[in-house]
């Protein structure tokens, strides 16, 4: 049974950093494709970050510069470091592994971020 407990969400304020974390287990974690998602009150889920199995990332425009993501095959762990939050990325965040061939995907329970002063 796949399972991904994510960790590491809160209360920030504008300017500070949060560092969320994704445990997976389950699943042969190595071959595939991770991300990070959020959703905020009344908005569609969007993509924040994705990181291939090779270690190649992809970012939403409202996050380069500011968010990082990497992960840690040894682990089975990926991380999202979010730097200079801003109320705007305020979100539950959800961790995702991408579909695999005829492999279903996997979403995480969620993870609220919140940035206000």
């Amino acid at each position: 049974q796949v399972r991904l407990v994510e960790s590491g969400g809160g209360l920030v304020q504008p300017g500070g950093s949060l560092r969320l974390s994704c445990a997976a287990s389950g699943i042969f974690f190595s071959l595939r494709d991770m991300g990070w998602y959020r959703q905020a009150p009344g908005n569609e889920r969007e993509l924040v970050a994705q990181i291939t199995r090779g270690g190649n990332t992809n970012y939403a425009d409202s996050v380069k510069g500011r968010f990082t993501i990497s992960r840690d095959n040894a682990k089975n762990t990926v991380l999202l470091q979010m730097n200079s939050l801003k109320p705007e990325d305020t979100a539950v965040y959800y961790c995702h592994i991408d579909r695999l061939g005829s492999r279903p995907e996997y979403w995480g329970q969620g993870t609220q971020v919140t940035v206000s002063s």
